[in-house]
């Protein structure tokens, strides 16, 4: 969308200077995350108060009536049609009429295509590939916010990889909504197919972002990695360690299928990194099930936990679940689990000492550079007058506290 605007002549300002036109981006996975839209909003009225405030994005998606209401509010786009930012903004200059063009998304098929050309990191690019989600999970409203599965055609994807690669980007990052099911709206092309296609690119290193434990299979994780280009870091969305809460947040898969998975990994990629999210304090949740939860991660061998307190989201069965946690207890039990994740992650990193890994250096100080392994462990070399950014290094880890310290070996 900024894209679009600077292509049109305009310029872009900071977040919190005066503006002509306000876009507001919102999230709608939590009712905090309502509530600060809604902030958000009120906000860039009060820096100016003849501004256009256009908001776009799930809640906009959800909540378009509520949305719309909102007095500051000129402009309610949702998730779709977000091209059409631009001509929206300059309608409302001549007419002075609120806007509206939310629409109903479910039965939606085709692929919006919004192409970055321009990204602040000139090391990662982050590739869009499939939109929507048909899981709905117990505790999540995205599947309305965003609709049915939706994916992007192999060839494109495929070529805007390689437009970035000629532009000189090392890395590109494979997302989406729910990147697992990519392909199965399209026809017998899937996940596997289209990381096997942009691998014949120039590009020269492919990350998964996160992914449906259940489509990693020995096919799947063999296929990929014979590509040698795919990241061993993989981010398997666990949210729960209790079977008992796994089945009631509807996630189809239990611990016993999410360990085989692991394991699977570990066997092709055996210094794979593992990351995760996990949900405390989800409805009826007690001491027994977090137990579990803590047992089952150490058994994981997790090297990084994302963890999140349960929020209750209107409009999920799960805001509607009786046996509600008392928010005290989501407090302690994130805090444990966070400590929890701290020392796996000391855990991993000192296995890590010693070996050798790739590195794309994308940052420095006055002393470093920094970037990350290929299993996603935030390393540091000292300056030793060659500059290092946006290349890929053979290096050996030396240190096992983050960022790790490590020995330069071949450039790649």
């Amino acid at each position: 969308m900024s894209e679009n605007f600077i292509k049109r002549g305009y310029c872009r300002v900071e977040e919190n200077e005066v503006a002509d036109i306000y876009i507001i981006n919102t999230c709608t996975v939590t009712n905090l995350s309502d509530r600060k839209s809604r902030q958000y909003i009120r906000r860039a009225k009060r820096l100016n108060s003849n501004s256009i405030i256009a908001v776009v994005g799930c809640y906009a998606q959800v909540s378009p009536e509520e949305v719309a209401a909102m007095k500051d509010v000129d402009i309610v786009i949702g998730t779709t049609e977000r091209n059409k930012i631009v001509d929206l903004c300059e309608e409302f200059w001549e007419t002075r009429q609120q806007i509206n063009i939310v629409r109903d998304i479910s039965d939606d098929k085709n692929f919006q295509d919004v192409k970055i050309n321009e990204i602040d990191s000139m090391s990662r690019a982050y590739i869009k590939v499939q939109d929507g989600c048909n899981m709905f999970c117990s505790y999540c409203i995205i599947p309305y916010a965003r609709g049915n599965i939706r994916s992007r055609s192999i060839d494109d994807c495929v070529r805007e990889v390689q437009s970035l690669s000629e532009k000189g980007y090392k890395e590109v990052v494979l997302t989406g909504i729910h990147i697992a099911s990519y392909g199965y709206d399209l026809g017998k092309d899937r996940l596997v197919d289209l990381i096997e296609e942009i691998a014949k690119t120039d590009i020269k290193r492919i990350r998964l972002s996160s992914v449906d434990p259940r489509i990693v299979t020995d096919d799947f994780i063999k296929r990929i990695n014979s590509t040698n280009k795919v990241c061993d870091h993989f981010h398997l969305s666990l949210q729960n360690g209790s079977d008992r809460i796994l089945k009631l947040m509807n996630r189809r898969y239990d611990t016993e299928e999410f360990y085989r998975k692991a394991q699977i990994i570990k066997t092709y990629y055996p210094d794979a990194g593992l990351t995760t999210d996990i949900i405390v304090g989800f409805p009826t949740e007690n001491d027994e099930d977090f137990e579990k939860t803590l047992k089952f991660v150490e058994k994981i061998g997790f090297s990084r936990i994302h963890v999140f307190k349960y929020s209750p989201r209107r409009g999920t069965p799960a805001a509607e679940m009786k046996g509600q946690v008392d928010g005290n207890i989501k407090h302690l039990r994130s805090g444990k689990l966070i400590e929890k994740s701290r020392r796996l992650s000391e855990i991993f990193a000192n296995k890590l000492i010693g070996k050798s890994f790739e590195v794309l250096f994308e940052e420095e100080n006055e002393d470093y550079f920094f970037g990350y392994t290929s299993n996603y462990i935030r390393v540091k070399a000292k300056k030793d007058g060659r500059d290092l950014t946006n290349k890929i290094f053979n290096v050996i880890i030396k240190t096992d506290e983050e960022p790790c310290e490590v020995e330069l070996r071949e450039e790649i």
